[in-house]
């Protein structure tokens, strides 16, 4: 996943997280905080949303807050919201048949692949978003 949309969406979970009682914060804000545009924040939010981890409060004094308590978000939760088609990529092109790897590769990688992302999802499983923003206090 080396497209940045995790750690775009734990940055924005940990500044919400981190909201005085559960203000809703700006999207610019937090595009101040992660020094991108706030359009990038926004498309992400509108994907959190989608997923049950944020809401928001729109007019004067609006912004977005976490839709539940940060202690019941676990990391795996916002993995699985933006998690990419393939952990690790597949091949562009179709390996020749003929050959005794080429004909069983995709289907061994997918497996590997399988077993990889099973063994992340549990290890981010076992961390909140309440106890990931005990780090920074």
């Amino acid at each position: 996943m080396n497209n940045g949309r995790f750690a775009i969406s734990v940055h924005i979970l940990t500044l919400l997280a981190d909201a005085p009682d559960g203000e809703p914060i700006s999207s610019e804000y937090m595009a101040g905080s992660m020094n991108i545009n706030a359009v990038l924040v926004r498309k992400e939010l509108a994907n959190l949303r989608s997923y049950g981890l944020v809401d928001s409060k729109e007019g004067k004094g609006g912004g977005s807050f976490l839709a539940k308590p940060a202690s019941s978000i676990r990391m795996s939760d916002i993995y699985e919201a933006v998690k990419p088609g393939s952990l690790l990529g597949k091949n562009k092109n179709e390996p020749n048949p003929a050959c005794p790897v080429g004909r069983q590769i995709n289907e061994q990688l997918d497996q590997l692949y399988a077993d990889a992302e099973a063994s992340l999802l549990k290890s981010l499983g076992k961390k909140t978003l309440a106890e990931f923003l005990r780090q920074f206090h």
